[in-house]
Order: structure tokens, then sequence, then C-alpha cells
């Protein structure tokens, strides 16, 4: 009886350790290559990313994919009743930690409306305004900022160094230079 119930505890544990194996590699496997090829490519994966409407479940992995490593997200701005402005550091891990269940359980859709990008050799930088809403549908942003996205190319991908944002105020309009053209 105990050599029987011996065996049945290992081929559970081999199985379990089977299936595990399988989930990992498929994880693996996912191929985001395209996400990163391009300047273009990489802050359209990052805008796509964080955006769906209440109960869409985010690519996380994705997301932490298109930061390097130490990388840091930046929100700028002004506490209630405060008049200096303050930052925050944040790793993309600390990103999803703190934003992820919010953006699911809200909806969140940030839209880039205009671009201005600078590159040196294998760094960029670039200038992305957004307006944000909460559904898809909806015509009127409830928040509109700047995006600060530096970026690197490794020589084999872009990669995302910093995004540091701040929101446009009342007292800080976005300046016209970097919204679309007037028509």
């Amino acid at each position: 009886m105990r050599k029987t119930l011996y065996i049945l505890f290992i081929l559970i544990s081999s199985t379990q350790s089977f299936w595990a194996q399988d989930t990992e590699t498929d994880i693996e496997e996912i191929d985001y290559s395209k996400n990163v090829e391009s300047i273009d490519a990489i802050v359209t994966s990052l805008y796509n990313v964080i955006s769906g409407d209440r109960g869409f479940e985010r690519d996380w992995s994705l997301f932490q994919h298109l930061f390097k490593e130490d990388a840091k997200l930046i929100p700028a701005g002004k506490k209630p009743k405060d008049t200096l402005l303050h930052v925050r550091y944040m790793s993309p891990r600390d990103y999803v930690s703190t934003s992820g269940t919010w953006l699911e359980e809200n909806g969140f859709h940030e839209r880039e409306i205009h671009r201005v990008t600078n590159t040196f050799g294998n760094i960029a930088q670039v200038f992305s305004t957004y307006e944000a809403y909460k559904n898809k549908e909806d015509d009127t942003p409830f928040m509109r900022g700047i995006n600060s996205i530096q970026l690197l190319n490794d020589g084999y991908r872009w990669w995302i160094i910093n995004v540091y944002w701040t929101q446009e105020s009342e007292n800080n309009p976005i300046p016209q230079a970097y919204l679309p053209p007037k028509e």
C-alpha cells in the first residue's frame, strides 16, 4: 500500500511538472519582435498595451518586454493644494502593480495625437502628445498631456529607457508645437 501511494505521488508530481513546463514554454515562445523593431512600433505598442475598455485584460508580458532593465516610468504633477511639482519613479513592474487593476476595472484609452521625434545614433527622444478616454467610443478626452519617451536601439531592437509624463492643466496648456497642425 505504501509503495502504491509513493508511485502515485511520483506520477502526480511529474505530471504537474510537465504541465508547468509547457506553460512556461508557451509564455517564452511569444514573439514580440514586431513590437520593438522600430520607434513607431514600440511607441504604438506602448499605447495599445495600456489601452482597453473596462474588463479588457492587458498584455502585461508585452508591456514589460518593451522596457530595458532598470527603465523607469515617471509621472510628474502637482498634488492637490500643493504648488510644487512632484515626480514618482516606478519600474514597469511597479506600474503594473499600482495601475494595472485600475486600468482594467475602469477602462482607459490613451491615444497619441501628435509626435515629435529626435534621434542621434542609437538614441531617440519622442515627445508624444496624448488624449485619454475611459471608453473607445468617447468623443471628449478626460485628460491630455505629453509623454516624453526615451529610447535606445542596442543594435538588435528598440528599448524604452524611460517614460516621463505630465498632464495638461489650465496653468500648463500644451504648446501648439506639440499639437496636430491646425487645419
